[in-house]
């Protein structure tokens, strides 16, 4: 008898993951889409992005340009949103603005998640005397509310644009550190762990390629809901004069600049601190609807 000839299909296994991965998107999709305010927090979020990247085209003024003749001017057809203590354009301020606030979110949560994703698989991984360090580093950090930790940064750094991406950043980083450390603790003691360890794969390989893309899912949640504190916080960092110094736009201190005019001119605080309340509430819902759409649990 002629042995029996096999042909394995290797496309077969890879077509199957992909197939399978494509169902799980749609799930997602199908339990996102039914949460209407998570709907809602995203098209607020995507409004802000959208008017980040066309700033420049939609403004309908100079930012920067000074008018001292026409300063403290309420709303008009020139100015739609009236002009500040020094004349200039405040929509067009505003619409400036939104690109230093997405890019302080965007920047310090980056940074926190990125220290935060390394600190917390090596911890979780490894265990013992290495947890023990870093659990306690993290502890250190927790320690400190938040904000006093960016103010303390800031006062050893000075204040600047680029100092509140770092504070921001740094009292990020325990969260994450946190959130991956306790999802690395139940990932590896799976069976499939162990098996790829047993047929010879590194522990670069198995951080890598099988415990952090099965723990992205509330990493994705926290730093999306972590970008409504960070920028909620760099505002307040700059409304007391220690993030972006003048005549930069951002929201924070234009906030602060109009707030010795509330009683004669209350535009000059009142747009900004909508523009910060509606991104933020956006950051927060969208962040609400992408936990219930990704915890299994959740599934109905």
């Amino acid at each position: 008898m002629k042995p029996e000839v096999v042909i394995k299909n290797p496309g077969l296994k890879l077509n199957k993951n992909k197939s399978t991965k494509l169902q799980n998107w749609k799930a997602f999709y199908r339990k996102f889409k039914r949460n209407k305010l998570a709907l809602v927090g995203g098209y607020i979020v995507l409004f802000y992005i959208l008017l980040a990247i066309f700033a420049p085209a939609i403004s309908p003024q100079d930012p920067y340009e000074i008018d001292l003749v026409n300063k403290l001017q309420p709303p008009t057809g020139d100015h739609w949103m009236g002009t500040d203590d020094k004349g200039r354009d405040i929509l067009s301020r505003l619409l400036y603005g939104t690109r230093l606030s997405l890019t302080v979110g965007f920047v310090s949560v980056f940074f926190g998640a990125f220290i935060g994703i390394l600190l917390g698989l090596t911890a979780g991984y490894y265990g013992k005397w290495i947890d023990t360090i870093i659990m306690r580093i993290v502890d250190v950090l927790l320690a400190f509310p938040g904000i006093l930790l960016a103010l303390a940064i800031i006062s050893a750094l000075g204040p600047s644009l680029i100092n509140v991406m770092v504070a921001v950043g740094v009292f990020s980083i325990p969260m994450f550190a946190r959130i991956v450390r306790g999802s690395t603790l139940s990932v590896r003691k799976l069976e499939y762990i162990d098996a790829v360890r047993a047929l010879g794969a590194t522990d670069f390989t198995i951080i890598v390629k099988h415990i952090f893309p099965n723990i992205l899912s509330p990493v994705i949640v926290q730093a999306t809901l972590r970008l409504a504190t960070a920028i909620l916080s760099a505002a307040g960092l700059s409304f007391l004069g220690l993030g972006a110094q003048p005549p930069s736009p951002e929201w924070g201190a234009m906030l602060s600049s109009g707030r010795d005019y509330l009683f004669s001119a209350p535009h000059i605080a009142l747009f900004p601190g909508i523009a910060i309340s509606t991104l933020v509430l956006g950051f927060n819902i969208f962040g609400d609807g992408l936990r219930d759409a990704l915890d299994p649990r959740m599934k109905k």
